[in-house]
């Protein structure tokens, strides 16, 4: 049976929280979703630790209930979980391979890619706003690797 237990999960997405927050209060919204998201898996995993320790069985529940794809719900959290987590993979990945890309285009080359394709028209607008708050790619780098420079 596929498994992938919740906390270990969670405390992945909890790297992108700290991504975000050294990105800037340029990307708060995305911030705030994956923050929210993180809180609806920990509070349903909490409701019932012993059963809910897997997020298969988490996503189970929700399907067999009919509950996936209305409201907040854990299944939803999950998959924009993971479109985040890909988001920042890309974006981390692009700064890697050439260090001295621009900052603004390597977000906007891996938004492109992973995120827009599912926001509408508000998120977008939020989006290339915040583009152009964007800390220099160098300095991003070096605020990650715990340096001062």
């Amino acid at each position: 049976l596929p498994c992938l237990p919740v906390k270990p999960f969670l405390s992945f997405c909890r790297l992108l929280v700290h991504v975000l927050d050294e990105i800037g209060s340029t990307m708060a919204v995305l911030r705030q979703d994956v923050h929210q998201n993180i809180q609806r898996i920990e509070k349903f995993h909490e409701s019932n630790p012993s059963t809910y320790w897997n997020m298969v069985e988490i996503l189970r529940k929700e399907v067999k209930e009919g509950k996936a794809k209305r409201g907040h719900t854990c299944s939803k959290s999950f998959v924009w979980l993971i479109r985040s987590l890909d988001f920042s993979l890309s974006l981390l990945r692009s700064l890697a391979e050439k260090f001295d890309t621009d900052m603004g285009q390597a977000v906007q080359e891996s938004y492109s890619l992973t995120l827009k394709p599912f926001h509408g028209w508000i998120s977008s607008a939020a989006y290339r706003i915040a583009l152009k708050l964007l800390p220099d790619s160098r300095d991003f780098v070096n605020v990650l690797k715990g340096g001062d420079e």
